[in-house]
């Protein structure tokens, strides 16, 4: 008879070896179950991290090539891939190689294979049994596909393909202006390559403040970033020449060909829940495949999911969020997530972050509202770091001025954003951020002076 289990979970991502962690640490029996041979899931092994470094690194070769002379700095600039792939690499390896010694740590049994539940109690690897008292789904997302177009990794390449494309690719095309897109398409921009972005959305960013989308448009634009909006792509072909990718205008119209070297899919992801058994033990999932859950738990007692597999944004520090209220409410506790108050992070140079609701949503939902704004270009800092592109935007609610929502672009933002979420999930009023003390000179001040135009009362210059 196998080994009892408090908790088994299904995958070695962000939601799975959070939950394991955070079970191990509440003192109950608990295993990570992993197919990939590595932890981390899709996020560190071909996700935000190996795309963060690439992004920092890419970063770094521009500002050197470009803006450093004007700082007074001399200096010959060379790419060489190679090693700008093996500096990520061995990121992506030290990282992973750590989640594994904090499994360790906290007495985390790790599982290496295919797990497949065969029984509500009961998860099979590799053909050998483990007896539980909960199971935890955790098994992320992977690419989504465009019918047409088919992935090779090499000329067509996913996201995971455009992580480790051996050479810097004369013209890049990417379908999708959405996060992964222009992440990725940025990365190849700074190294060389002629972007151009196909989005079906008449406006880039999907489900993203209006005058964010606008913004970074006009940015993006500015660094010969091109974008055919409003078009979808129905198929790409092999030439001799390279790729042939044919698109059509979203709302009928005459077709347009635009050659490419390589072709980046970035439409999307979607939850990765086939042959997992859920059918062999009734968990329902919905249409797109999502895991249909209820704070957590499935239809089916003592099974619960998290993170991608399930609905709702597909972010990294979601997954870890519904992990640890799922392990603590298995060991008897009070597990939450507050829904409202779950930024998300663009990595693009300048970076866009937002916390909340946009102002659309807003005006959709008849929510009375105010907006402060306050640009880069107007904080000190900015200006003396010669990076004043953006600003930052705080809407607070026009009767009590609890802060709804806050957007920005700028460099930076990705930590920015945290303060303001802080104040949210303190139920804070704008006037909490505007009457509090800002280190002089730093760019989070025009977080400050955005919360003070609330009341229309900013004053830095």
């Amino acid at each position: 008879m196998s080994e009892l289990y408090d908790v088994l979970v299904i995958g070695g991502g962000p939601g799975g070896y959070n939950c394991a962690i955070r079970a191990g640490q509440l003192g109950l029996k608990v295993a990570c179950i992993e197919g990939r041979g590595t932890l981390g899931g899709t996020c560190l092994n071909v996700g935000c991290i190996p795309s963060k470094a690439l992004l920092h690194s890419s970063e770094m070769f521009e500002t050197a090539d470009k803006d450093f002379a004007g700082l007074g700095i001399k200096t010959k600039v060379e790419l060489d891939l190679p090693t700008m792939m093996d500096s990520k690499a061995k990121t992506v390896d030290a990282l992973t190689k750590g989640i594994e010694f904090l499994l360790k740590k906290n007495k985390v049994e790790y599982i290496q294979g295919f797990g497949v539940i065969i029984a509500p109690d009961t998860v099979e690897v590799d053909g050998k049994t483990y007896t539980t008292k909960n199971i935890v789904i955790a098994t992320g997302s992977e690419v989504a596909t465009l019918p047409g177009v088919d992935i090779d990794e090499k000329n067509i390449v996913s996201s995971t393909g455009a992580l480790s494309l051996s050479e810097v690719p004369k013209k890049l095309l990417v379908i999708g202006a959405g996060v992964i897109g222009l992440e990725l398409g940025s990365v190849w921009r700074r190294l060389g390559s002629e972007v151009t972005v196909v989005e079906y959305l008449p406006h880039i960013l999907p489900g993203m403040d209006g005058e964010i989308q606008k913004q970074a448009t006009r940015m993006f634009k500015k660094q010969k970033v091109k974008f055919e909006l409003g078009r979808k792509v129905a198929g790409v072909v092999k030439t001799k020449s390279g790729l042939n990718v044919i698109t059509e205008a979203a709302t009928g119209g005459k077709p347009k060909d635009i050659e490419a070297d390589v072709v980046l899919v970035a439409i999307g992801r979607r939850p990765f829940t086939d042959k997992l058994g859920l059918e062999t033990v009734g968990v329902a999932t919905d249409k797109r495949g999502f895991v249909a859950t209820e704070h957590f738990k499935t239809n089916i007692d003592g099974i619960w999911a998290v993170g991608d597999c399930t609905t709702g944004p597909m972010l990294a520090h979601k997954a870890e969020e519904e992990a640890v209220a799922v392990a603590e409410l298995i060991a008897g506790k009070a597990g939450h997530v507050n829904y409202d108050v779950i930024p998300g992070v663009i990595y693009t140079n300048p970076e866009i972050a937002c916390v909340g609701q946009t102002e659309e949503e807003l005006k959709e939902a008849g929510i009375p509202y105010k907006s402060g704004k306050f640009p880069f270009m107007a904080n000190s800092r900015a200006r003396a770091n010669h990076e004043t592109d953006g600003f930052v935007k705080i809407l607070a609610h026009a009767e009590t001025d609890e802060i709804l929502g806050a957007h920005m672009i700028g460099k930076g933002v990705s930590e920015m954003i945290a303060e303001v979420a802080l104040a949210m999930e303190f139920k804070a009023a704008s006037e909490d951020i505007a009457r509090t003390c800002h280190a002089h000179p730093t760019c989070s001040e025009a977080v400050r002076q955005a919360a003070m135009d609330v009341e229309n009362w900013a004053m830095q210059m």
